[in-house]
């Protein structure tokens, strides 16, 4: 397969999303479906890729960054006028064009490597991307000749009673001449019922002019699967779902109830970890071997080791070693970083934190702005307070010191190697090594109190 460039028709407003956000940029499986598709044409080896957009654009762009080139569509009037404002950005290239939506989430690049091969090996100048539904409504219908050749493709809105019965379809999907295209998109009318410069016309011209235009048929017709409203973006979000868990289960992983756990689509998960249903792995989530996920579990945009538990917790944006258990109910927030063989226990946060190897937090305990070194135990109920109003301060422990239960260490601190920490204190000022630190007042008792305050009471 020789090179080739692509253009990606992204400037649709989605007017039926009821959104203001661009149709392409709305999400399924965890991304963008402008992305789906930016990364299928990158996996099949796409050496330029432009982005047709609109005016309103930002977020595409902030987006993808400089992953792509831009051209924009001042005026949408139809998807070959859309193909027609990226040609200044493929100036030089020579060879094939393959044109596609942003809306098209559910494309891969096998079918774009085998549309592009299949396009070479045919020698013609347009190859279009077709397929079969059972239910072909809202898709251009293709015509076939007597011999089974293309003839043309009639959009839906132009077609006769007899012709919304065929089940063969436009996949929007296209292999070009990248010349011969742009000189056919010159020739383009508004002679239609949409009063727009269709991108189909342009094989209707080049076959006219006596060139080869083929039929590339698709074997799974949910590679055209298209979005146009809410109810497609939630069918759309299906289809990529189960193409990620029969990855992910081929691999080695077990899903427990395959239906009820929600993986998006760059997610990576080692063989042997376990994944209990109403989990929500999100984002570049990476899981590592042998793993346990429990029921009701969040996580997002994080890394996890080996043999690590989760139980019912939610973790964002952080790293998270082997060995390590954590929850039930626990929140580790961004940036935070568990070592091997730590314990989270239930009811605990960690946030912007390291805990150190082999340490414990067990449970009902905030710990924020904080390195834990190795070997510490944090008691239950224990804060760090980090947050003076305005500015956060950092709470240092070090190897093996122990914190008692329902402390307060008041940032900046530090406690030192294998310093104690009386349960109940308030640790204002640095505790040396191997000290022990008490801050709590004295117990008074006061026999008798309740007794004298009944007679105060009813005097």
């Amino acid at each position: 397969m020789g090179e080739f460039a692509a253009v990606v028709l992204a400037a649709g407003l989605g007017t039926r999303m009821k959104s203001k956000l661009p149709k392409a940029m709305h999400q399924v499986c965890g991304k963008p479906m402008v992305g789906h598709v930016v990364s299928a044409l990158e996996s099949a080896g796409c050496s330029r890729v432009v982005v047709v957009v609109g005016q309103e654009a930002d977020e595409t762009r902030n987006y993808l960054g400089d992953r792509v080139r831009y051209a924009v569509q001042v005026e949408r009037l139809g998807t070959g006028h859309a193909v027609l404002a990226a040609r200044d950005q493929l100036t030089g290239f020579e060879g094939v064009i393959v044109v596609c939506y942003g809306d098209n989430p559910a494309l891969t690049a096998d079918t774009i490597r085998d549309l592009v091969s299949y396009h070479e090996s045919s020698k013609c100048v347009a190859t279009a991307a077709v397929g079969k539904l059972q239910d072909p409504s809202g898709f251009g219908r293709v015509i076939r000749t007597e011999s089974g050749e293309f003839d043309r493709v009639v959009e839906e809105k132009d077609a006769t009673p007899e012709q919304r019965q065929i089940a063969e379809v436009n996949a929007g999907l296209y292999a070009f001449d990248n010349a011969k295209l742009f000189r056919a998109l010159e020739h383009l009318d508004r002679s239609n019922a949409q009063g727009e410069y269709l991108l189909p016309d342009v094989l209707l011209i080049l076959k006219s002019e006596g060139h080869s235009v083929r039929c590339f048929e698709l074997d799974d017709p949910t590679d055209m699967a298209a979005v146009n409203t809410r109810k497609q973006l939630a069918e759309v979000d299906r289809v990529l779902r189960d193409r990620v868990r029969e990855r992910l289960m081929a691999s080695g992983v077990t899903l427990v109830d395959p239906d009820k756990t929600y993986i998006d689509s760059d997610v990576e998960i080692g063989p042997d970890t376990i994944v209990y249903p109403f989990v929500f792995l999100e984002g570049s989530t990476r899981i590592g071997e042998g793993c346990v996920i429990g029921m009701g579990c969040r996580i997002v945009d994080t890394t996890i080791g080996d043999r690590t538990s989760i139980d019912q917790s939610t973790i964002v944006s952080s790293v998270i070693g082997s060995d390590v258990t954590v929850g039930p109910f626990a929140y580790i927030r961004p940036e935070s970083r568990i070592e091997d063989g730590v314990k989270i226990g239930d009811f605990t946060e960690i946030k912007k934190s390291r805990i150190g190897k082999l340490s414990k937090v067990p449970h009902l305990s905030y710990v924020g702005d904080a390195d834990i070194g190795e070997g510490v135990n944090i008691g239950a109920g224990t804060i760090t307070c980090n947050y003076d109003g305005k500015v956060k301060h950092k709470t240092t422990v070090l190897d093996g010191a122990f914190v008692g239960s329902n402390s307060n260490l008041v940032a900046p601190v530090t406690v030192g190697e294998r310093a104690y920490v009386a349960a109940g204190s308030t640790i204002t000022d640095d505790v040396p090594g191997e000290a022990l630190a008490i801050g709590r007042a004295r117990q008074v008792v006061k026999e008798g109190w309740v007794k004298k305050r009944a007679e105060q009471q009813q005097s």
